[in-house]
């Protein structure tokens, strides 16, 4: 039996038609499960940020993830396979008419990304003073909370809806195929098999 982390929403839908290609399964959650039973497989329903922590700690075998989640929690996990879904980037955002100084000792960023913005600002020789935020982050530079924001962009809408533009592109992301390493060894050919099978989809 090969326990799948999957992230609740779209997502989790998008892996399954994958999984349900790739087997010739139906695979659906009922409603509000968080297990999903059929076929030799066990899928749980978790949050997004979660995917990684299950995988690392081997609750589950294999996850699915989107690369900003993966680069942010710094786990020793193997990536199988890129699944072409769920493309994003994790950029700047910062108030329409603003630009970066990169001369600056210092700057103060909101997001919940701060392993990444950390890593990004520090390579360009700044200091950086991060100002952790869970939701409605583009009010930060609006009222004086940071001078920038770091968070996902997939059209630039939102920020543009709140005053906003999108500055640089600090990495590109989507969605993941990972392992943990003891299931890795142990289970080596089932896990081969499930990435072959989902790569011909």
């Amino acid at each position: 039996m090969i326990t799948i982390a999957l992230p609740k929403g779209r997502i989790a839908e998008q892996t399954l038609e994958k999984f349900e290609k790739a087997f010739g399964e139906k695979f659906v959650f009922e409603d509000r499960k968080l297990i999903l039973q059929k076929a030799g497989f066990t899928f749980l329903n978790v949050r997004n940020q979660d995917v990684p922590t299950y995988v690392m700690y081997g609750a589950a075998d294999l996850g699915v993830v989107g690369l900003d989640v993966l680069e942010e929690k710094e786990y020793d996990l193997i990536t199988l396979l890129d699944l072409k879904i769920g493309q994003c980037k994790v950029a700047i955002g910062l108030k329409a008419g603003d630009t970066i100084d990169w001369n600056r000792s210092s700057i103060k960023v909101a997001t919940k990304h701060t392993t990444i913005a950390k890593k990004f600002f520090e390579s360009k020789a700044m200091a950086v003073e991060l100002v952790k935020l869970y939701g409605s982050i583009e009010l930060a530079p609006l009222v004086g909370l940071a001078d920038c924001i770091v968070d996902i962009v997939e059209t630039g809408e939102t920020m543009k809806q709140n005053g906003l533009v999108v500055g640089d592109t600090i990495m590109e992301s989507s969605v993941q195929l990972i392992c943990n390493k003891n299931s890795y060894y142990s289970k080596k050919a089932e896990i081969l098999n499930i990435k072959e099978k989902i790569e011909r989809t």
